[in-house]
């Protein structure tokens, strides 16, 4: 535990040095400031969701998790934006750990994580994201977790949606005794994915969901089915998952 305290404190040191110092920082092309982020960045960012993780039974989840929402909001308030983002991503990390709590079995993770995928692409592409982003688009950069691009005053986001079932598919992987480190690894890649395809595809944007699903699905497929299969046999298994 003291380790993981320890650990936990040099990622949270490492994270805000670096959003209050990277607008100083190299200048870099597109493609590298892409690489930067997805292999050094956000493995970075969500070393906090893996060193957390023995959390994901703790009772106190959700108050705590409000509460970290609240301290987001006074944060905001307060223009003080480097504590504000890392405050952002406890609080969610938390709350998604509470949300696994309604799975009853690996069945239900496994329809949520064949369905969010479609959810996410309507509301990126004609739903309501694409309307905060195209007409309010200071309500999407306060909300989404920002991921500050070096040498510049600008950041690539991802939304909270994103970052919740970041949680729950991790703390799915712990629980349900997939493969979490793999899952770990193959969900950090995944939110590279994304925006190397974006700026390949010169997009403002993709939903990140896609492949965030795929990240926890494909590194414990046969684990999965495995799982699925025994469920559906004791009658667990939520209708129409599987066939």
């Amino acid at each position: 535990m003291v380790g993981r305290a320890a650990a936990l404190l040099i990622l949270v040191g490492a994270l805000g040095a670096y959003d209050v110092l990277h607008a100083h920082l190299w200048q870099a092309s597109d493609w590298w400031d892409v690489g930067f982020i997805a292999v050094v960045l956000i493995p970075l960012t969500f070393a906090i969701s893996w060193v957390v993780l023995p959390l994901r039974t703790a009772r106190w989840l959700l108050p705590a998790g409000i509460a970290l929402v609240v301290l987001t909001v006074v944060l905001h308030v307060a223009g003080a934006y480097t504590p504000e983002n890392i405050v952002k991503l406890f609080a969610v990390t938390l709350i998604g750990f509470w949300f696994l709590g309604f799975f009853e079995t690996a069945s239900w993770v496994v329809l949520v994580a064949l369905i969010i995928p479609w959810v996410d692409a309507y509301s990126v592409w004609k739903g309501p994201t694409k309307v905060i982003v195209t007409h309010h688009e200071h309500v999407f950069t306060a909300l989404a977790y920002a991921f500050p691009i070096p040498g510049e005053h600008t950041a690539a986001h991802l939304g909270v949606p994103d970052l919740l079932f970041f949680a729950l598919f991790l703390a799915a992987a712990a629980r349900f005794a997939l493969r979490p480190a793999w899952t770990w690894l193959a969900l950090t890649a995944s939110f590279g994915a994304t925006i190397a395809i974006a700026v390949a595809r010169g997009l403002g944007g993709l939903p990140a969901l896609p492949l965030l699903s795929l990240g926890f699905l494909a590194p414990n497929a046969d684990l999965l089915w495995k799982k699925v299969r025994v469920e559906k046999k004791k009658g667990q298994t939520p209708e129409g998952s599987v066939p």
